[in-house]
């Protein structure tokens, strides 16, 4: 299923119950924002030593996260005429010329440091 096919199911559900009214850009940034601190909340105070158990142990709990950060995301994207796929290849594009394998390779400083 491509990205636009999901999106249209995702705009066909929320439709179905006449959301759009509640589905603006702020607030759909702000229910991003929020289903992303659910993705992060199983992680917090965990060592770097006990993050893949986690995340095996929340492994089912993560997946609804990603899906309801994704939804919101691909709607959001929708809503403002906004292609996800171009958006993600341009930024792609521009990533890599801030980060030149050369430069960035095995290096997590961001590109103005490199």
């Amino acid at each position: 299923m491509t990205i636009e096919e999901l999106t249209a199911r995702i705009c066909a559900f929320r439709d179905a119950r006449d959301w759009m009214q509640y589905h603006n850009p702020k607030d759909l940034a702000m229910a991003i924002a929020a289903e992303s601190g659910e993705l992060m909340q199983p992680f917090v105070w965990k060592t770097p030593e006990q993050v893949e158990a986690v995340a095996q142990e929340k492994h089912d709990y993560l997946r609804d996260e990603v899906a309801d950060v994704a939804m919101l995301l691909f709607e959001f994207a929708h809503n403002l005429g906004i292609s996800v796929e171009d958006a993600i290849l341009a930024k792609l594009a521009r990533n890599e010329q801030r980060y030149p394998v050369e430069k960035a390779h095995g290096s997590n400083a961001k590109y103005t440091e490199l």
